[in-house]
């Protein structure tokens, strides 16, 4: 029955992504993040939904009407360095023919990146990616919060099994850095129920990351809450606030979570801990010696006798920057920090022009979530392989789609949003928005 509903939902949006180029991106990003038939167990589990969104959308480039343009914003033209640097460091691999094939895995997803960001041209488009994104990890952090209480927090929470997120940490990052992208959805919103209904969520996920016993997830949330807490103008309600959520969310967790999260200050005697540290010195070394890294396949036994000082603990980096500065070098590292700083300066240049403008005051959120978005991941992302994952470049989409849409004036006549966020922007509350508050 599952594979039934999955594969006719997926039929039922499989035309409009050939018409439409902008529901192509919706699908593909869906079925990328959330991988909704690894959920089945029948026919629909080892179906190529990924693949099949990909031609519907390429096939939708090239013959539908719908305006596309790639508008090369600072994160852009940053973006199409970086990728063609690790095309680059892939030619001049150390095991070319394994991280030839890693690169086409990123390659598939920067090039749906590049078309998302050209086929998202109208607000409507924008807020409908938000909630595609929002939801499609939300799902997870919805079943796994729930999971989380029913056990006490006694037993981990998953992700999806044969993508990014499968893992418990790196389930728990995405959750962390969706959480700002729900509070969007539920600061515009002007429905009631829809608003409660998402501060659920919200809190759902919340529980779910740390269900998740991901010790980087628990610094990410603090990360963020302390970016929360320097923008409010009400600090000490905002504290209040930050302080009793906090409590209510860990007193739910069991002594075994306690014990997990209290080895941040006794990494020395983790074997895990001590792990990842010996991969980034590997990195660092490996670095120094090759300046175009070594490419995609650096975790090898070969490599680590060369570089590593424990050669025998043979580990990935664990970390979005020991990675990227195994795999392509420093000019890598260099690049994809570079990266993200483009990308928080476009987003408080957004929230600096929308600041004062009632029919900008969603882009004045926007732009503030996003930036919680990538503290969380800058964070949480120090302690976890997930330097290609989709959706952290997504909230790049966002940001730059939007600055792009600002800056074109379309405000002016581009007033209808998605769901219930498409209201009037009059409606939003702009005095929320003058309070500058977050929440």
């Amino acid at each position: 029955m599952r594979d039934l509903a999955l594969v006719g939902i997926f039929l039922a949006i499989l035309p409009y992504a050939f018409r439409h180029t902008w529901a192509g991106v919706l699908l593909w990003t869906w079925v990328s993040i959330m991988n909704p038939h690894k959920l089945a167990f029948g026919f629909a589990h080892t179906m190529p939904f990924a693949a099949m969104a990909a031609i519907a959308t390429l096939v939708s480039v090239m013959v539908n009407r719908d305006k596309l343009k790639l508008d090369f914003t600072p994160p852009i033209k940053v973006l199409c360095v970086f990728i063609a640097w690790m095309c680059l460091t892939t030619a001049f691999s150390v095991h070319f023919d394994p991280s030839l094939d890693y690169l086409k895995k990123v390659l598939k997803i920067q090039l749906m990146t590049l078309i998302a960001a050209a086929a998202l041209r109208e607000r409507k488009h924008i807020e409908l990616f938000i909630w595609v994104n929002a939801m499609s990890v939300g799902f997870y952090g919805f079943k796994g919060g729930l999971f989380t209480i029913r056990s006490g927090g006694a037993e981990r929470v998953w992700g999806p099994p044969g993508g990014f997120i499968e893992g418990n940490n790196e389930l728990a990052l995405a959750l962390v850095m969706t959480i700002p992208l729900i509070n969007y959805l539920r600061m515009v919103a002007t429905d009631k129920r829809l608003r409660l209904g998402l501060l659920v969520l919200i809190g759902l996920c919340a529980i779910s990351a740390l269900g998740s016993q991901s010790r980087g997830a628990l610094l990410a949330i603090s990360a963020m809450g302390l970016v929360l807490w320097t923008r409010s103008d009400k600090k000490f309600a905002m504290a209040a606030v930050l302080l009793v959520a906090g409590l209510l969310l860990l007193s739910m967790m069991p002594e075994s979570w306690w014990e997990r999260m209290q080895t941040i200050q006794t990494y020395e005697e983790d074997g895990s801990a001590m792990g990842r540290i010996n991969a980034w010195w590997f990195a660092f070394h490996l670095a120094n010696d090759r300046p175009l890294g070594a490419g995609f396949a650096t975790s090898t036994p070969w490599l680590y006798s060369i570089y590593a000082p424990n050669p025998d603990i043979v580990l990935v980096a664990h970390s979005i920057y020991f990675s990227v500065l195994g795999e392509h070098g420093w000019g890598g590292l260099v690049l994809f920090l570079l990266l993200w700083i483009v990308l928080w300066r476009m987003a408080s240049a957004i929230r600096k022009e929308a600041k004062n403008e009632p029919e900008l005051s969603w882009l004045y959120h926007l732009a503030g979530m996003c930036q919680v978005s990538i503290v969380g991941y800058a964070v949480g992302g120090a302690f976890l392989s997930l330097a290609y994952f989709d959706l952290p470049y997504n909230i790049l989409v966002i940001l730059s789609t939007s600055y792009v849409w600002m800056k074109a004036k379309r405000w002016q006549t581009d007033k209808q949003g998605a769901f219930g966020a498409g209201a009037p922007v009059s409606q939003i509350r702009t005095a929320a928005m003058k309070r500058a508050q977050p929440w």
